[in-house]
């Protein structure tokens, strides 16, 4: 049930100290993560509020999608790096960094973490804070804005985020290594990560035993990058100009069950998971990203449980965006993290907000 559509940062903190329990929610590209209580609709929370171009920053309410921001970006040549995810589908802002979930991009230039400079938000209490600034120089303080990135509203509403970007490539080149095995697949992906070629994005796609890197830059410069990496795997490596693919990746189109979980994993680790996926006839879907270090699985109702015990015996945790079971949004092995109940009580003393 809505409580309200506030559509400044001083509504929100009403409706906050107006209601014992409160859920954030914004452009719901990511259900299994929208928590108990009454549901505080961010959606009217929008707009840019500070593009400093020059300085390679901006300010944007909570609520607005991420198509909104990338296309301001785009007419300064700028862009967000970590490739924030299901942009095309409505993704907000906000939910973005609730999430804590990065696409592609993350494996060269990091994840939200590493581009989120400043923060507005409510606490538990229905009192407005802000930590970091709103350009790189002035943030400073306690770093809040990163205990922020994954919290998924456990500690606050989001009312307005701070980013720093970086300038796009000039040039955009996709290639697509086959890989004989999973083996052979997870030796090359240690092998383009440990390169000179310096890939943009590095994923690695189970079904079809391929490789997929992204590189960026001038022209000439990547077709050198291209003839080296074609010529050390020679007659593998097939070539696409621009981003081919990678928006599909973005939004996950891929992924065709009901639920779509991130599990954090080492790249020792993939040929392992991957033979596991493979004896699942087709049923459970997995795709590597982050060179390796991040896996995406999606599969249906029917193969939770075995999803959760094969995640509890390789001693992994996932965490499910769409589709939801017994234990919430959590599979497999969870750690309890005795830092983020004391975040928690600091920001949220009376749970006002989903617990963690």
């Amino acid at each position: 049930m809505m409580v309200a559509k506030p559509v400044s940062a001083e509504e929100v903190a009403e409706v906050v100290r107006a209601h014992a329990r409160i859920s954030a929610v914004g452009g719901r590209t990511k259900p299994a993560l929208v928590g108990e209580g009454e549901e505080l609709e961010l959606s009217g929370l929008t707009g840019i509020t500070d593009y400093k171009a020059s300085e390679y920053t901006f300010t944007a309410r909570a609520g607005t999608p991420v198509r909104e921001v990338e296309e301001a970006l785009e007419a300064k040549r700028q862009y967000l790096p970590f490739d924030p995810l299901f942009a095309e589908s409505g993704a907000t802002l906000g939910g973005t960094v609730a999430s804590g979930a990065c696409g592609p991009g993350r494996f060269r230039f990091g994840g939200l973490r590493d581009f989120l400079i400043g923060v507005q938000f409510v606490d538990g209490a229905g009192e407005l804070v802000r930590s970091g600034g709103r350009v790189v120089k002035n943030a400073a303080g306690f770093d809040l804005p990163k205990l922020l990135v994954g919290s998924m509203g456990r500690f606050g509403v989001m009312t307005e985020l701070s980013f720093k970007v970086f300038p796009a490539p000039s040039e955009t080149v996709t290639l697509s290594v086959a890989c004989p095995d999973h083996g052979s697949a997870v030796e090359r992906l240690a092998g383009v990560a440990s390169s000179r070629w310096e890939a943009d994005a590095l994923d690695y796609d189970l079904s079809g035993k391929a490789i997929r890197l992204r590189l960026g830059g001038p022209g000439e410069a990547l077709d050198q990058i291209c003839e080296e990496i074609e010529g050390r795997w020679p007659g593998e490596v097939e070539r696409f100009k621009g981003a081919a693919g990678w928006r599909d990746q973005r939004e996950v189109r891929w992924a065709r069950g009901e639920f779509l979980v991130k599990v954090p994993i080492a790249l020792s680790g993939v040929s392992q998971l991957a033979r596991w996926v493979d004896g699942c006839g087709g049923l459970v879907q997995c795709w590597c990203s982050s060179g390796g270090n991040v896996a995406w699985l999606s599969f249906g109702r029917n193969e939770l449980d075995a999803v959760d015990e094969m995640l509890r015996g390789y001693s992994m945790a996932g965490l499910a965006l769409r589709g939801s079971g017994s234990s919430g949004p959590w599979l497999g092995e969870r750690r309890a993290n005795a830092i983020l109940g004391e975040v928690k009580e600091a920001l949220d003393p009376g749970s006002r907000f989903p617990e963690i």
